[in-house]
């Protein structure tokens, strides 16, 4: 299988047997031949330098990110920069094909990549659709405090700087999962359908102020400010395992990135 017909496959999977127009899409390959012959495929979140000397120690000839691997979301490169001139050499040194799988997924009906954070988080509820691309919402079985999914987000995906504004001891339900940063957090967030925001990144003074005013103020609301690489990682684990499970014929392993933050 080479690059060009496995990206197909991929794409294909997202496309839910509905058109979408994907000409301004993120998700093309950065670097690398997409005649390559692929025997092992890598996925990771970031294509940091130690994923991409693991990824090739390992003996891959593709590695699949979801976000962009040269600080733009369409990996235009800084020119006359010594860190991205550094991380272009490396990739050449390798040879690794290097694509971004980013769009699609988000797509889907079913959010892949939060498909993957619920699923390995261990969630029981009904997806919906949000109002706003790549927000989905999430009504919870059996109700939960923020702090509670908090712990949960720290002591089972090893989240290391999860965040809370709000109502954070209220039980909940009504869940957003606005992973990674899109667009409509601000307005899921004040939604009256909605309880807990979760989220990768956000505006503190907007987003914070906005849910510590509302459970001052007697509201049942509350955000969960993730880390960005928290909120989507598992998403792309999901997708080393489907991988894994659909095409035998390659070896497929997921590289964990680590979170950008360091604790002091």
């Amino acid at each position: 299988m080479t690059v060009r017909e496995l990206m197909e496959e991929l794409f294909r999977w997202c496309a839910d047997g509905a058109p979408h127009d994907y000409s301004s899409s993120c998700d093309t390959l950065k670097c690398g031949s997409p005649e390559t012959e692929v025997r092992k495929a890598a996925v990771t979140m970031f294509a940091t330098p130690e994923v991409i000397r693991a990824a090739a120690q390992w003996g891959a000839q593709l590695l699949i990110v979801h976000e962009p691997t040269f600080y733009d979301h369409f990996d235009r490169r800084l020119e006359n920069d010594p860190v991205t001139a550094a991380k272009e050499r490396l990739l050449k040194e390798t040879g690794l094909a290097v694509w971004r799988y980013h769009d699609h997924p988000h797509l889907k009906d079913k959010d892949m990549i939060g498909e993957g954070e619920v699923k390995y988080l261990g969630l029981k509820g009904v997806w919906s659709k949000g109002k706003c691309c790549a927000v989905n919402r999430f009504l919870l079985e059996e109700a939960v405090t923020p702090r509670s999914l908090a712990l949960r987000f720290r002591d089972v995906l090893h989240a290391g700087h999860v965040r809370i504004c709000g109502a954070a001891d209220l039980p909940c339900t009504r869940l957003s999962l606005c992973f990674g940063t899109p667009g409509g957090v601000f307005e899921e967030l004040c939604s009256d359908e909605v309880d807990v925001v979760l989220t990768g990144e956000a505006c503190e003074w907007k987003l914070g102020e906005y849910a510590r005013d509302a459970a001052q103020l007697g509201f049942r609301k509350a955000l969960l400010i993730l880390g960005h690489i928290p909120s989507e990682r598992d998403g792309m684990r999901l997708l080393a395992d489907l991988m894994q499970e659909r095409f035998k014929q390659l070896e497929t392993r997921y590289f964990e990135c680590g979170e950008a933050y360091v604790h002091p």
